[in-house]
């Protein structure tokens, strides 16, 4: 298995809000662990937010003695959203702060991928179409789905930032979960919206396909971001499974 991660401010934000963890070593019984998170709140609450979630969901399933990843990751997931609200109701600084998250492990052939918000976990392969595995819960996205707008009106939509599910925002939250069979060619992409928002899915395809060495395919990614205008935090973490 090969990994590789990066995050970069862009060009406009002064404060980095997104945080990423990536083992591809044991993480409690899960073989390995990549998680992405974009937090959102005031002046650190967003970046506080971010980090802690990751924190907690790690401290989690390290601890959980199970062996169904799913099981595993979704009472991580409702442990660090427990804890994270906790902390935003006793301090005034971090009141309404929240985070996404997009969390995957790799057993064998098969990938579990959990999300929450609109950051995104990619499949690639070596010569299909790229695809998106998890779903926006972002308020574009519903509208996408209902026939409001097509994809290209949603890239530009003043709306586009606001998100309908977050991890820290409400007592329950409910994360989504995929499972996906692993070719022997797929690269796994997990991103925040600050790449997805600045660079086509088609231009992600490309570049992964065009770099075998994947540190550098993310780091053009970034440099790609940041070239289409570098609006928002951007985190890119690849992973070759095989």
């Amino acid at each position: 298995m090969k990994t590789f991660s990066i995050t970069d401010a862009g060009i406009i934000r002064e404060m980095n809000q997104d945080y990423y963890f990536s083992s591809d070593t044991a993480v409690g019984n899960l073989p390995n662990l990549f998680i992405v998170a974009d937090g959102m709140g005031g002046h650190k609450a967003g970046d506080y937010a971010s980090r802690y979630t990751i924190e907690r969901v790690v401290a989690a399933v390290s601890r959980n003695s199970g062996d169904e990843p799913v099981s595993v990751i979704k009472e991580a997931i409702n442990k660090a959203n427990e804890l994270l609200l906790a902390d935003s109701r006793e301090d005034e600084a971090k009141s309404g702060m929240g985070t996404t998250l997009v969390v995957g492990t790799i057993i064998g052939n098969k990938l579990f991928v959990a999300n929450i918000g609109d950051s995104r976990l990619y499949i690639a392969g070596a010569s299909d179409q790229i695809r998106q595995i998890t779903r926006d819960h972002s308020l574009v996205d519903e509208m996408v789905r209902m026939g409001e707008i097509n994809a290209d009106e949603a890239r530009v939509h003043p709306d586009k930032n606001i998100i309908t599910r977050a991890v820290g925002t409400s007592d329950h939250v409910e994360a989504d979960f995929f499972e996906v069979e692993l070719a022997n060619d797929d690269t796994i992409l997990l991103c925040t919206d600050g790449l997805t928002n600045m660079v086509r899915d088609e231009e992600i395809q490309d570049t992964l396909r065009k770099n075998e060495n994947i540190e550098e395919a993310a780091m053009q990614l970034v440099r790609m971001a940041n070239a289409n205008g570098g609006r928002d935090n951007i985190t890119v973490m690849i992973i070759k499974p095989f």
